[in-house]
Order: structure tokens, then C-alpha cells, then sequence
């Protein structure tokens, strides 16, 4: 079941940003989705879902605003390359 969330937002902020309601409510769930991603908290499976675009979509706009899809460390790598192997 969808839940709806209601923010205030004065009239002086839309004319500002040069936005209507639902383009400035669009812009915070694509922010929020992102900052969740970040965090760790949704899988970039789920963000995309939310948003209603393609998986790879959401994860190139999640880099764009600064995410990183993968630390430099040694478990990253290992994980990464033994996709190469194939199954075993």
C-alpha cells in the first residue's frame, strides 16, 4: 500500500526554484531516493522501482549527485572480479 507525505512549501520557494508543486515533489523523492542510496538504506534496485526508471538510470543520476557505487578496498575487488570466474 502507497502512502502519501505532505510537506509545506510557501508559494515564494516554487516561484523561486521556478517550479510547480509536483515538480518540486519530484525533485525531493529523485533527492530523496539518492540520499537513501547513499546511506545504504535502499539497494539501487528498489530506489530505481520507486522512481519508476531503469535500474542503470537511477544508478547513473545517483552518481552524478556524488554517490559511490563502490569502495576502494580489497573486499570490493574480490567481489567484483570473481563475477569473472562464472560459477563454480
Amino acid at each position: 500500500m502507497n502512502q502519501t507525505i505532505a510537506i509545506d512549501c510557501p508559494a515564494e520557494i516554487l516561484v523561486s526554484l521556478h517550479m510547480n508543486a509536483e515538480g518540486l515533489a519530484g525533485f525531493m523523492k529523485q533527492q530523496a531516493a539518492i540520499t537513501l542510496f547513499r546511506e545504504g538504506r535502499l539497494s539501487s534496485g528498489t530506489a530505481a522501482a520507486w522512481l519508476g526508471m531503469p535500474r542503470v538510470t537511477f544508478l547513473l543520476r545517483a552518481m552524478e549527485s556524488g554517490a559511490v557505487l563502490l569502495e576502494d578496498s580489497f573486499d570490493d575487488l574480490a567481489r567484483e572480479t570473481s563475477l569473472l570466474d562464472g560459477p563454480s
